[in-house]
């Protein structure tokens, strides 16, 4: 008589923990920019106290880098985004830092450096920084006949007032000043002006300028 065969028995199946997923690596943040320190009373504006942004720039220091847009700059269109200490580099710049050219100050200093850098080398380079429109900036520059110094505008980031401390919080324009940066892209000399309607010593900016060649 046939034996039926026993059914293998089946071997019991182990549970296992299910495998953590793996993480992806978390990209690490790039800490946050220091907020510009904004300093009250160092000039007026309408008679009232003003608000500067930014911390002022010293001699001896490297010149900050900064982006603009041309108002007026041989070669390059108006509203093309330029490095002017990159574009300028191995030359000595002067940056004059000014509130807008439609002021009777601002015309008559862009004027008279536009008049001086006639007589320079051609390794120092004038670049007038405003916060007017660039196509404001080429329009008055044609219409002054001002073809010697270059013009940028700092209105879309005003990253040259921030920079420059030259920011004036309540009118988001520029505090007179101006700075001569050597070959070296160091800062040989600075001067900030006490009141808005004040002129550089144009006789001490071309001196520095002078000397700054010669180093």
């Amino acid at each position: 008589m046939a034996t039926k065969s026993k059914p293998a028995m089946k071997k019991p199946v182990k549970k296992t923990a299910p495998r953590a997923a793996k993480r992806a690596p978390t990209a690490k943040r790039a800490p946050a920019p220091k907020a510009l320190p904004e300093r009250l009373g160092l000039i007026e504006v309408g008679g009232k106290p003003a608000t500067v942004i930014g911390n002022d720039v010293r001699v001896g220091q490297t010149a900050p880098a900064f982006a603009a847009q041309v108002g007026t700059w041989p070669g390059l269109a108006t509203w093309a985004a330029v490095e002017p200490l990159k574009a300028t580099s191995g030359k000595v710049r002067v940056f004059a830092a000014v509130p807008s050219l439609s002021t009777n100050t601002c015309d008559a200093e862009t004027r008279r450096f536009n008049q001086e850098a006639a007589s320079l080398s051609e390794d120092i380079r004038i670049v007038v920084v405003s916060a007017d429109l660039p196509a404001t900036q080429k329009h008055w520059c044609g219409a002054a006949g001002v073809e010697r110094v270059m013009t940028v505008s700092d209105h879309l980031t005003l990253e040259f007032g921030g920079a420059y401390g030259t920011h004036v919080k309540e009118r988001r324009w520029h505090r007179r000043a101006v700075f001569v940066v050597g070959k070296d892209d160091k800062v040989k000399y600075v001067a900030y002006m006490p009141a808005l309607d004040v002129e550089p010593n144009y006789e001490e900016v071309l001196a520095a300028a002078k000397a700054a060649l010669a180093e």
